[in-house]
């Protein structure tokens, strides 16, 4: 979500809570928090909610899940807390935590806080701010990849972060989980998806090592200087991260690269800007990436399908929130136009792969 005052918007009657309770916790734990803050929510977002809390001049980020979450550690908020406080020291683009709350009595739901990175945050349209000269695109599209090149490149050991991964078979893992997801989220009007899941199953390789993942690595979860786009000053939306494989991280962070070409459902559903001239394609992203890391990745078919599969599964446990009557953001009621199209690509990609 974005961390800037842009963007943001008069809290949902659905997402509200307390802000003088709120402020009176805080008030005993961070400084500079005094009386009953100003809470906005920051709009575009479809996983844990995203509050800016203002005391005055002091500007907060507050995470919490959503009400009827149902996806374990895709809204555990302490998780991503401690994540994100321990990865910090090792990747400097991380949000400064400050403080979590487990405590469901005081807002409903746990929460952490986080301070607030100023800054642009790119949307399906690119801020006036950055324009749209296709040379300054095409350097923006090298600092996104080399930044994933970066954290893959921190040694997990090293840092002590071993112990956020659940080891070995983690290409496995993925692949019955998010197909485990799915048959759980499925709503009537939309395919099955067996025949992905089959052919996921059937091709998967062995995991390609072991690194830092981000798992939601997109244009619009960085944070861009004001004064220069092309310096970041912080990513967000950590509640995914993991150790896993490099690869799959990839597969999943092109899978929201929508290029020229790619439709209209898929434009009408993009969340960043890519298909502008000047971004490169998916698979340049992809061999960029290979060259700055080394890694090989001219297999790159299962990684692609899995990244466009593990969207659809997202978009399909948002749908069912919505189809469940968990949330009233209209801006949901259509994704089940996405995942049919989805599934389309995804078979047009299996016929390509042999």
């Amino acid at each position: 979500m974005s961390a800037t005052t842009e963007r943001t918007r008069a809290v949902r009657a659905e997402d509200a809570f307390d802000a003088a309770a709120l402020g009176a916790w805080l008030a005993e734990r961070v400084d500079g928090c005094e009386g009953v803050p100003e809470v906005r929510q920051f709009s575009g977002g479809a996983s844990n909610l995203t509050y800016l809390v203002r005391f005055g001049e002091r500007e907060l980020v507050l995470r919490r899940p959503p009400r009827g979450a149902r996806s374990g550690t895709a809204h555990d908020v302490a998780r991503e807390y401690e994540v994100q406080r321990r990865l910090r020291p090792h990747f400097r683009y991380v949000p400064h935590v400050l403080t979590l709350c487990e405590d469901e009595g005081v807002i409903g739901s746990p929460f952490y806080v986080m301070e607030r990175i100023d800054g642009i945050v790119p949307g399906p349209r690119m801020p006036p701010e950055i324009g749209t000269d296709p040379r300054r695109m095409a350097a923006l599209a090298e600092r996104f990849v080399g930044l994933l090149a970066e954290l893959h490149a921190i040694d997990v050991e090293q840092a002590g972060l071993a112990d956020l991964g659940r080891g070995p078979g983690y290409v496995e893992r993925q692949v019955r989980q998010w197909s485990e997801r799915f048959r759980r989220a499925r709503t009537r009007n939309v395919p099955d998806f067996e025949d992905v899941m089959a052919w996921l199953e059937a091709n998967r390789p062995p995991d390609a090592g072991y690194c830092v993942i981000h798992n939601d690595f997109r244009l619009d979860n960085l944070v861009l200087d004001r004064d220069d786009p092309l310096v970041v000053r912080g990513v967000l939306d950590w509640e995914l991260a993991t150790i896993g494989c490099p690869l799959m991280d990839l597969g999943s962070s092109l899978a929201y690269w929508i290029q020229r070409g790619d439709g209209f459902v898929a434009q009408r559903f993009k969340r960043q800007p890519t298909d502008l001239p000047g971004f490169p394609t998916r698979a340049e992203i992809a061999r960029r990436y290979g060259e700055l890391t080394g890694r090989d990745v001219s297999d790159w078919a299962f990684y692609e399908i899995f990244g466009l599969f593990r969207l659809a599964v997202i978009a399909q446990q948002i749908y069912a929130r919505y189809a469940r009557g968990e949330t009233t953001n209209r801006a949901f009621r259509f994704f089940w136009i996405g995942i049919r199209v989805a599934h389309r690509r995804l078979r047009k990609a299996i016929r390509a792969a042999g």
